[in-house]
């Protein structure tokens, strides 16, 4: 089997990763922050060393406000409903995924508030100054597309939001694990990650960072593990956004993850994501019968002729290899590339995979263009 479909999910996942799940649950998964034994201590003290590991990755100094969730959907829904609570105009990116869409449409037909998006093509500076209103009162915004590679530098969102006094709220689905993120030099309200995906962590793994430690509106109240007569959620993080039991495991997969990722270095990831993406990109432009569209952060989308791409992706799985086709939850970006009703077949690949795995794609992408 070859596995190009890891901006959905990463696999395999590195040994040291599945290791580390497997010790923590033969011998201390107890309920953090819920009891006094050993089990839960160490439960809580694994779980605050992953805060610690997060919080370095992004550069910031406060692992206290590193929340923990069950992916970057959960992360960004807490984010936007926390942010947004009154009528008022949020502008977006054009291709955002529908876990930044589907709460602002909410939030649309609940309270009334409006959004629009900006230009991600040209002077992407220029574009968002100029899609600014008197009522805007944020960004929501992912710094990199899951389908075309397309990527918004972050010290330009952080800039434009200081300078005109709007919060920011990042996705960072498809860039974490592969840039840089920098939160001291580029500071956001909240930045959004899965940890499930380039942090090699297992499903259920994410986090929020919050720049300020004190809660405002919650997607849930319940058990926090401490002060438990308030009747309300605790107002300072994470236990303010921390509702009912961790899944440690997961934590502690996100934790390992990360460290694989240090032991390697983003730059050298980055180097070898972009080795591959070139080289599949070379190969698939040879291909008359395909039609390439933008390409970047460790994938390449594609169709063949005008074919569905849920089809020829599952063509591509009788041959044994993982792609994922279809609109990947993000109609906007399909929208502009004028793919809305075939969707796009797309390849995206981990720092695991190697040119012997896209030579082996290439020639089974070629023999299927030449006999359907």
């Amino acid at each position: 089997m070859i596995y190009f479909d890891n901006a959905a999910t990463s696999f395999p996942k590195p040994p040291s990763v599945i290791k580390e799940v497997e010790f923590c649950l033969k011998k201390y998964c107890g309920n953090p922050g819920r009891s006094s034994h050993r089990l839960s201590l160490k439960a809580s003290e694994e779980i605050y060393s992953v805060r610690e590991r997060v919080a370095d990755l992004i550069s910031v100094d406060h692992p206290e406000q590193v929340v923990f969730t069950y992916n970057a959907t959960h992360a960004l829904n807490l984010a936007i409903k926390s942010f947004i609570t009154h009528k008022c105009h949020i502008l977006t990116s054009d291709f955002e995924h529908n876990s930044v869409i589907r709460p602002l449409e909410r939030l649309k037909k609940d309270i009334g508030i409006e959004y629009s998006s900006f230009n991600s093509d040209g002077d992407i500076e220029a574009n968002i100054l100029n899609a600014i209103r008197e009522d805007t009162e944020g960004i929501v915004c992912s710094i990199a597309s899951n389908v075309c590679g397309d990527h918004i530098p972050l010290p330009i969102l952080s800039k434009v939001a200081q300078n005109k006094k709007l919060f920011l709220i990042i996705d960072a689905s498809a860039a974490i694990g592969h840039y840089e993120i920098n939160l001291e030099n580029t500071p956001c309200d909240v930045l959004c990650a899965p940890g499930h995906k380039a942090l090699f962590g297992i499903q259920g793994s994410g986090f929020a960072y919050f720049k300020d430690n004190l809660r405002k509106e919650g997607l849930i109240e319940g058990g926090s593990g401490s002060d438990s007569r308030n009747l309300y959620m605790p107002y300072l993080l994470p236990e303010g956004y921390e509702a009912g039991t961790l899944s440690t495991p997961a934590i502690v997969s996100l934790g390992e993850g990360i460290r694989v990722i240090e032991h390697i270095g983003l730059n050298e990831i980055n180097e070898k994501l972009l080795s591959l993406t070139r080289a599949m990109e070379d190969r698939l432009s040879s291909i008359n019968e395909i039609k390439l569209y933008k390409s970047g952060c460790g994938l390449i989308s594609f169709n063949i002729r005008n074919l569905s791409s849920s089809y020829v992706s599952k063509l591509l799985d009788d041959y044994g290899i993982c792609v994922r086709g279809g609109l990947h939850c993000a109609p906007t970006i399909h929208r502009k590339m004028g793919t809305l009703e075939t969707g796009a077949v797309r390849i995206s690949f981990s720092y695991f995979n190697n040119l012997r795995q896209i030579d082996r794609v290439y020639r089974v992408i070629s023999d299927i263009s030449k006999t359907i």
